[in-house]
């Protein structure tokens, strides 16, 4: 792992500076990175640029950060692996992250009130202010910072037309070819479809094992709650959706999937997350 430490001709904050550049970040836009970098440069005297690359020196330069403020450079996944080092090691609460979105997925930065330009939130970083967030935390001690899904819809990207590029007539004809050719779809993978779950909701039953279900999600609620949602199976009639409102959220049942922000983790036959009133923070641009 590469460390570089700097220092600006002028400094925007007292606070020092770690920034630590996910490899992700560097290989899908290292301009947006080389941006980012000279912006915190030239305004955090003293910042200590790491270049990590792979998870455990990303682990690493968090862990001897010593007072340092934490400043990660790079997509959605790298906030929650930072997210959940700092749980798992007991010091979230004492530990205010800054994030520089760049990369392939940053929707949830996003939703979190992150700038998504490089010299924007680069600037937030410098200049913002720390917004204290609830956590969703699970009885594996995985995090959750914004919407977790079951099943997990988008869980895989679509592959690659092998026809990008090719004129549209002879696409056409090839996908016509291939229809004719190929043969039938088959079932369905278990597990794909409305499955048997029991949804609790602090300790009262939502759905339970006997009504299929199509999907359930929990997504921030009120201050220290989650709202959860169930879309039960439709037999004929479309059927309502089931909603509550809780700090203790418990799914079992068959064998499942689920996606928590930008991850996909399973199959488990039961998970329980708990509501962490204002776990951790994150800078944002000051209001």
């Amino acid at each position: 792992m590469a460390e570089v430490a700097t220092s600006g001709t002028s400094s925007a904050t007292s606070d020092q500076l770690l920034v630590v550049i996910d490899p992700v970040a560097r290989r899908a836009d290292g301009e947006s990175v080389r941006i980012a970098r000279d912006v915190l440069r030239a305004g955090a005297a003293g910042a200590k640029v790491c270049l990590p690359d792979g998870p455990e020196e990303f682990a690493r330069a968090l862990a001897r950060r010593g007072s340092r403020r934490p400043v990660v450079v790079g997509d959605d996944r790298a906030l929650v692996r930072a997210v959940e080092l700092l749980h798992r090691q007991r010091e979230l609460a004492g530990c205010a992250l800054s994030l520089v979105p760049v990369g392939g997925s940053v929707s949830l930065a996003r939703a979190l009130g992150v700038p998504s330009g490089a010299v924007a939130a680069a600037r937030a970083v410098l200049d913002g202010a720390e917004r204290r967030m609830d956590l969703l935390v699970d009885d594996s001690d995985g995090v959750v910072l914004g919407a977790l899904r079951i099943p997990p819809l988008g869980a895989t990207s679509p592959a690659r037309d092998p026809a990008d590029g090719v004129p549209r007539p002879w696409l056409r004809t090839c996908r016509s070819l291939v229809r004719t050719l190929a043969p039938a779809r088959p079932p369905a993978a278990p597990g794909s479809g409305p499955t048997r779950l029991r949804v609790e909701v602090d300790g009262e039953t939502l759905v339970d094992l006997h009504q299929s279900v199509e999907a359930v999600s929990v997504v921030p609620g009120a201050s220290g709650t989650a709202h959860v949602e169930v879309r039960p199976a439709s037999v004929g009639a479309e059927a309502f959706a089931l909603s509550a409102e809780g700090r203790t959220i418990t799914v079992s049942g068959a064998h499942f999937r689920y996606r928590a922000d930008a991850t996909v983790s399973g199959p488990v036959r039961t998970r329980t997350w708990e509501v962490r009133e204002g776990a951790w923070g994150l800078t944002v641009p000051a209001r």
